[in-house]
């Protein structure tokens, strides 16, 4: 299992066997001032306080870590201040506290620079947001990708680099990364899309009409998102099973 970012914290659940527990963390915890406070960051502090995050999450929703370890090896992906690129490391019961708060770690958003195992990091994202040509080069041959937006979806360059390069004066090269961000996001769709041949991939990604966004705050909408990822869920299985067909729009990798 690989996990970016929120994505990462998602696999948790999963991984610990916790159906719900992720729609309650964003619903009740990540909707919540203690976490998203733009005063706060006007101030000086966190716009989005992951280390809260995930301490009160694990407060009120408890995982059981034998069982979130006790099978697939999960990699989180996050970005190296220092030279810019994603660096894979196994989450584990000794540093699962800074690997998911390193992961996460929105730059500029997040005040923190969380450090362990010799490396300083921000948010995964920044440099690779969707590992699948990690998990290929590490041997994976039958991949399944989640994502956030429609399959349509392609980043856009950004309009402004040298904002981005002038806002990372400290760490030149998580700037240039973020400048890099929207290629290496759609090289990565380029991927997806066109798999070697030794390679399927499968995806599981929302309808067009999918309302959330990364700081979506209405329940209203989360609930309506929820219920649309459950049901990109089922037919994911559905259609593993035989049991429903792709459309030829659908099945890039047919």
């Amino acid at each position: 299992m690989l996990g970016v970012s929120a994505g990462a914290s998602n696999l948790l659940g999963y991984l610990g066997n916790a159906p719900r527990r992720s729609y309650q963390v964003i619903t009740e915890l990540a909707t919540s001032k203690s976490f998203y406070n733009p005063r706060r960051f006007v101030s000086g502090g966190h716009l989005v306080d992951v280390k809260w995050l995930f301490e009160e999450s694990n407060r009120r929703f408890p995982l059981d870590l034998d069982t979130v370890f006790s099978s697939t090896p999960f990699i989180a992906a996050a970005t190296n201040v220092a030279t810019g690129r994603p660096d894979y490391y196994e989450v584990t019961p000794d540093n699962i506290a800074k690997a998911i708060e390193a992961t996460a770690s929105l730059p500029l958003a997040y005040k923190d620079t969380p450090c362990f195992d010799g490396g300083c990091y921000t948010d995964g994202g920044v440099a690779d947001s969707i590992p699948v040509r990690e998990a290929y080069r590490r041997g994976a041959r039958d991949i399944t990708v989640i994502l956030s937006h429609p399959l349509s979806y392609e980043m856009p360059k950004p309009k402004a680099g040298w904002l981005m390069k002038k806002l990372f004066i400290k760490h030149p090269n998580v700037g240039r990364a973020m400048a890099q961000r929207a290629k290496n996001y759609n090289e990565s769709l380029a991927f997806i899309r066109n798999p070697p041949k030794d390679c399927v991939v499968r995806v599981i990604t929302p309808q067009e009409s999918f309302p959330v966004q990364r700081l979506t705050m209405e329940k209203a909408l989360l609930d309506i998102g929820y219920q649309m990822g459950v049901e990109e869920g089922r037919q994911h299985v559905r259609r593993i099973k035989g049991e429903s067909l792709y459309q030829q729009e659908e099945c890039h990798f047919c």
